[in-house]
């Protein structure tokens, strides 16, 4: 699909490296309806199509690789109505910057497992917390284990791709993440090179260590757009990522940049440079709100309210990528049937400047009978 005087049109499209079939991959499950990094929100992602979710991966105070996007507990758990863990809440420096609350690494399991799940973004998604308070805090091991029921279950391949957070930071604490991490997965028989599981990290490094201390899994390079970011996708850092990696994680500008005037620019180089080096492309992070959304895609005024998600969403397919991290995998399921077929979106309207108007957003989904 192409966007094209305000009209989606099938155009030929850039091939992805690996299958010709984009990966639908579900950004700590579907994170945008229910808590995230909860066996509910992973289990509700598989069932919506994805064939990958994507959990992060904090240690607690006795070693234990629990499901958390931050180690701060604070946003994403009950923990501050907690008197008896009071006493925890601490200050800490991450990424330059002093946090205060409180930390996985500064609790037990026990503990950590006592606290229960909140959406973390109420004011963007106040039907998710309904949900709030019927979760636990899942392991990486559990996580690891639902995936294998899924693929029993559902007849198809369901991949867990685990971001590894701040490795380096809890270095500095005495914590040993990639021994961690290489232990679960041998302990579970998946170190292999077509095991359902793979690796990622913006840390060159750890992923380095990974592959150092023999490691068979696939690894992902993560990038941001920042200086580290951009070295890593010039076509030389490109060949460099491939000699440990085997898929390059880029965030959505780079590949699809926002112009000044609030629509998707043209498509850079990167998806074609990384082809070329060996890597697959995993775009992140792709939402239905409007807050997440360029200008020109955004409907009405709410920051939480569904915009034009599914040709955001096609115009990544359109631009040859390997893999879409998205908090919303019935949407990507979606645009991925129609990059496939061929076919438009339905209700785009032709011609004038505002763009096109996508398909009415997909309703939360309501009636599924899930885990936790």
């Amino acid at each position: 699909m192409q966007v094209r005087g305000g009209e989606l049109t099938p155009v030929s499209s850039a091939a992805p490296l690996v299958g010709g079939v984009p990966s639908v991959i579900g950004h700590r499950g579907a994170s945008g309806y229910r808590p995230e990094n909860t066996l509910a929100s992973y289990e509700l992602a598989a069932r919506l199509g994805a064939d990958r979710i994507e959990p992060d991966i904090v240690p607690t105070l006795d070693g234990v690789l629990v499901l958390r996007h931050e180690s701060e507990v604070t946003h994403s758990t009950d923990v501050a109505g907690r008197p008896d863990l009071a006493a925890r809440r601490t200050t800490r420096v991450v990424d330059g910057v002093e946090v205060t609350g409180w930390f996985t690494e500064d609790l037990t399991f026990d503990e950590l497992r006592s606290l229960r799940a909140v959406e973390p973004r109420p004011h963007l998604r106040p039907t998710t917390t309904v949900y709030d308070g019927l979760y636990e805090v899942p392991t990486f091991a559990e996580l690891l284990e639902l995936a294998a029921q899924l693929r029993l279950e559902l007849g198809r391949n369901v991949v867990v791709t685990a971001e590894v957070k701040d490795p380096s930071r809890y270095a500095a604490d005495g914590f040993d993440i990639a021994a961690l991490v290489i232990a679960e997965l041998r302990r579970l028989g998946l170190d292999e090179p077509d095991a359902p599981v793979a690796v990622q990290c913006f840390e060159a490094a750890f992923l380095r260590r990974l592959r150092a201390e023999g490691l068979r899994v696939p690894l992902v390079q993560l990038v941001e757009d920042d200086d580290a970011g951009r070295a890593a996708c010039t076509p030389w850092g490109l060949r460099e990522v491939s000699t440990y990696a085997e898929v390059l994680a880029p965030c959505k500008d780079m590949v699809l940049p926002v112009g000044e005037d609030g629509t998707l620019g043209p498509v850079t180089p990167l998806v074609a440079d990384a082809h070329r080096a060996g890597l697959a492309v995993h775009v992140w992070t792709l939402r239905n709100e409007n807050a997440f959304l360029p200008a020109s895609l955004k409907v009405g005024l709410s920051e939480a309210a569904p915009g034009r998600a599914l040709v955001e969403h096609l115009a990544f397919l359109d631009a040859g990528v390997d893999g879409i991290f998205t908090d919303h995998p019935d949407t990507a399921f979606e645009a991925r049937r129609l990059w496939a077929a061929g076919k438009a979106v339905p209700g785009a309207r032709r011609g004038g400047s505002a763009g096109p108007r996508a398909a009415s957003a997909p309703s939360t989904p309501s009636g599924q009978r899930l885990a936790g």
